[in-house]
C-alpha cells in the first residue's frame, strides 16, 4: 500500500493543531496513511481534548495553551520532535483496538530509534508521577530510554479516520530530525509496506488557516472546559 510522509517544519502552534485536524477530515479522501513531522515557532503546550483548562493553566507556565483534537494529557513543546499519523477508515490499522494501535505506533518509533543507534523499550506497565502531564511518568506501551519516558501519544478515531499525535522528548543526542524521519520512512515498510511518497498539503492551506484562526487560536475552543 502507498503511504505518505511530510516534514512541515516549524509552524505556529494553532496551525500545527489545525493541520492535524484537516488531515483527519480528509483522511478518507487521501486514501492512504500519512506521517507528518513538525516543529514550533515558539514554546507552547498542548493538552487533551477532554482536559479542564483551569487545571492545565495552573500546571505549566508555557503559553499558548492549545487544546488538541486528541485525548491524553499536557505536553510541553520546546525542542521536541512532534508528529502526527493519519489513517483512513479503509486501512487495516484503523480497525485496531486503541491499545494495539498505540503499541504499534511505538513499536515503529522504537524500530526507527534502533536504526539511529538509540536503544529503547516499551513500558510494560505505567507509572504516574504528576496527574494529567504526559511526560512526568509513563503509560503502558510508551517508549522508554534508560527508564525514562521518551515518546508518548494520543489518539482520536472517527468516521473520517484515525489520528495519532505524538511527541519525542528529549530528542536523541547526535541525531538530527531529517535522519530520524528517514529511519521512520525505512522502518515504516514493516508497518505499512512500500516506500512513502512526499505529501503535498497545498490544497489544505485555506482550510488549515481557517481552523487555526477560528478554533485553535481562540479562547472559545481552548478554554471550553
Amino acid at each position: 500500500m502507498n503511504w505518505f510522509v511530510v516534514n512541515s517544519g516549524q509552524c505556529e502552534p494553532a496551525v500545527n493543531m489545525a493541520t492535524d485536524e484537516a488531515l483527519l477530515i480528509h483522511a478518507a479522501d487521501a486514501g492512504a496513511p500519512l506521517l507528518r513531522f513538525y516543529g514550533w515557532t515558539e514554546p507552547a503546550a498542548t493538552f487533551g481534548y477532554f482536559q479542564k483548562y483551569a487545571e492545565i493553566e495552573q500546571a505549566t507556565l508555557l503559553r499558548p495553551l492549545i487544546r488538541r483534537p486528541t485525548g491524553g494529557g499536557l505536553v510541553p513543546h520546546l525542542a521536541d520532535w512532534t508528529y502526527s499519523f493519519v489513517v483512513p477508515p479503509r486501512q487495516e490499522w484503523y480497525s485496531l483496538r486503541a491499545e494495539e494501535s498505540y503499541r504499534r505506533m511505538h513499536l515503529w518509533i522504537q524500530a526507527a530509534l534502533k536504526q539511529v543507534q538509540i536503544e529503547s523499550e516499551l513500558a510494560d506497565c505505567c507509572r504516574k508521577e504528576m496527574p494529567g502531564q504526559c511526560f512526568f511518568g509513563y503509560e503502558k506501551h510508551d517508549v522508554l530510554s534508560h527508564g525514562r519516558k521518551m515518546a508518548g501519544a494520543a489518539q482520536r478515531r472517527n468516521k473520517h479516520g484515525l489520528l495519532i499525535q505524538g511527541s519525542i522528548q528529549p530528542v536523541p543526542t547526535g541525531v538530527d530530525l531529517a535522519t530520524f524521519i528517514e529511519a521512520m520512512s525505512e522502518s515504516g515498510t514493516d508497518q505499512l509496506g512500500g516506500t512513502p511518497a512526499v505529501a503535498d498539503l497545498t490544497k489544505l492551506k485555506t482550510q488549515i488557516q481557517e481552523l487555526a484562526t477560528t478554533r485553535y487560536a481562540t479562547p472559545a475552543h481552548n478554554q471550553r472546559r
